[in-house]
C-alpha cells in the first residue's frame, strides 16, 4: 500500500514537472507585448539564440524588428523565450548581475504593451534601424532601437559617449558618439 502511494505521488510530481518544462509566461506579456528595439539573434544548430549582450555582427546574425508583437516566457533564471506571432522563437540569455537589474525589469525595459513610435527620428536613424546597424550620424535613441539596449556591465551609463556591443560571443565593439550625441 505504501509503495503504491509513493509511486502515485511520484507520477503526480512527474506530470507537474513535465507540464512546467515549457516555462511560464512573464507577467504582463500574456496577450503579447511589442519589442521596443530590434532583437538580434544567431541561429546555431537550428535554434535561434539571443542575448542581453546583443550579438549584432555575427555572420549568422538576424533580428526581429522593433514593434514586433512577442510573447515572453521564463525558461530559467538566466533564460527567456521570445516568440513572435509569426512563430519565430528565440532563446534569450540574461545575466542580472551584468545588467544590474532583474529579468522582469529587463523585459519591461525592452518591451512595450503598445507599439512604440519613433516618428521624430532622422532619416539616417531610420536607415540604421532597418539595417540593424549603427551608422555615422545616428542619434543615441536610433542606435538603441537598431542595436538594442547595451549591456550595463560594459556600458554603465547611457550618458556615456561610448557604448559597447557584441558582434558575437567573443567579439565586442564600441559605438562612439560625438558631443552632440551622434555616431562618429
Amino acid at each position: 500500500m505504501a509503495r503504491k502511494l509513493l509511486v502515485g505521488l511520484f507520477l503526480v510530481s512527474l506530470v507537474f514537472a513535465l507540464a512546467s518544462c515549457g516555462g511560464s509566461t512573464v507577467a504582463g506579456t500574456e496577450n503579447g507585448v511589442y519589442s521596443s528595439y530590434n532583437l538580434h539573434f544567431v541561429t546555431v544548430k537550428g535554434i535561434n539564440k539571443g542575448s542581453y549582450a546583443n550579438w549584432t555582427r555575427h555572420p549568422e546574425h538576424a533580428f526581429v524588428p522593433y514593434n514586433t508583437k512577442i510573447k515572453v516566457k521564463t525558461l530559467s533564471r538566466k533564460k527567456f523565450e521570445f516568440v513572435t506571432d509569426s512563430g519565430v522563437a528565440i532563446i534569450w540569455e540574461f545575466d542580472s548581475v551584468k545588467m544590474g537589474m532583474s529579468g522582469s525589469d529587463y523585459i519591461k525595459l525592452i518591451t512595450s504593451p503598445t507599439p512604440v513610435s519613433y516618428e521624430g527620428l532622422s532619416a539616417v536613424d531610420r536607415q540604421g534601424i532597418e539595417a540593424g546597424k549603427a551608422l555615422p550620424g545616428m542619434s543615441k535613441q536610433g542606435v538603441m532601437v537598431a542595436l538594442g539596449y547595451p549591456a550595463k556591465h560594459m556600458t554603465p551609463s547611457m550618458e556615456s559617449n561610448s557604448w559597447t556591443y557584441w558582434g558575437g560571443r567573443m567579439d565586442n565593439y564600441r559605438v562612439e558618439f560625438d558631443a552632440n550625441g551622434k555616431v562618429r
